[in-house]
């Protein structure tokens, strides 16, 4: 059985990570980001659920993910999956996509899965330059030419990759976001609303593509993430985010970041002793 390794990097010079994980077996359960994903599949073979749609993806296959597309996987075959990504913070892609379409709009993907040889081409590239701490002129060369084919050939405004959402549903999502760390249940948001939980549950699901629960569990993921990112404890990261404690907390991160929230915080904090982008293996 080949062995898992998990290596990520953040970098300081584009604000994003980077991430390879190899000899992963393991299932992905349904949930979403905040941020852009750009990921290429190297070996394996994948059965991927995005935006209530079904996929195969494989070798040299490309994943794009908007913020909030909730999506899930697992092995398709006898094969563990390699598998190269990048994270890219709605702002950073807000400020390339002002540079090549002239609009400082957010670009949608229309399309979730794509082959395209040049695309790869760009990404592994990229990817490289990124793991390897090349210098920023490289980096951010190839992620111009690869921003650019993929919002020319598979772009359209963010807006229009956004389903249409009942009010009720996007009302509870801004509860959510705004009372995340607090303690709440099904009854409080459907009296809120005036939905039943039948009712809330089979149209936010529909809407969304993951659970209201699951949206809120993601939602705290990623404020734990950027409360890491600035050196705070993952006791105090699980507590200031909602989580009942720090052993809900560290599996559920592991489960969808794919490192301990120790881990994950150790690689910023290289970052802020050294100057420079680390990468850590797991």
């Amino acid at each position: 059985m080949k062995k898992e390794v998990r290596t990520i990097v953040y970098d300081e010079e584009l604000d994003m990570e980077a991430y390879y994980f190899q000899g992963t077996e393991k299932p992905f359960p349904n949930h979403f980001h905040e941020h852009y994903v750009i990921g290429l599949m190297e070996n394996g073979l994948r059965n991927l659920s995005c935006r209530n749609q079904q996929y195969m993806i494989g070798e040299n296959q490309i994943l794009l993910l908007n913020p909030g597309d909730n999506h899930g996987c697992v092995q398709a075959d006898h094969r563990a999956m390699d598998y190269r990504g990048l994270n890219i913070p709605r702002e950073v892609m807000l400020d390339f996509a002002g540079e090549i379409t002239g609009k400082r709009e957010l670009p949608g993907f229309s399309e979730n899965v794509i082959e395209d040889e040049t695309a790869v081409w760009y990404f592994r590239g990229l990817h490289q330059m990124i793991m390897e701490g090349e210098n920023r002129f490289g980096k951010e060369e190839n992620l111009y030419l690869l921003l650019s084919l993929l919002m020319q050939n598979y772009g359209q405004p963010f807006e229009k990759c956004i389903p249409e959402c009942r009010e009720e549903i996007e009302e509870v999502c801004a509860f959510m976001e705004n009372h995340y760390s607090e303690h709440m249940d099904l009854n409080q948001i459907c009296h809120d609303v005036g939905l039943s939980k039948s009712t809330l549950l089979r149209a936010f699901t529909k809407s969304k593509g993951v659970t209201p629960y699951r949206y809120l569990e993601t939602i705290r993921v990623n404020r734990a993430k950027r409360l890491l990112e600035q050196g705070v404890s993952p006791l105090e990261a699980a507590l200031s985010t909602g989580f009942s404690d720090q052993s809900h907390f560290t599996n559920y991160f592991n489960r969808f970041i794919g490192l301990s929230p120790g881990a994950y915080r150790d690689i910023f904090m290289s970052v802020k002793r050294s100057g420079g982008g680390k990468n850590h293996g797991k």
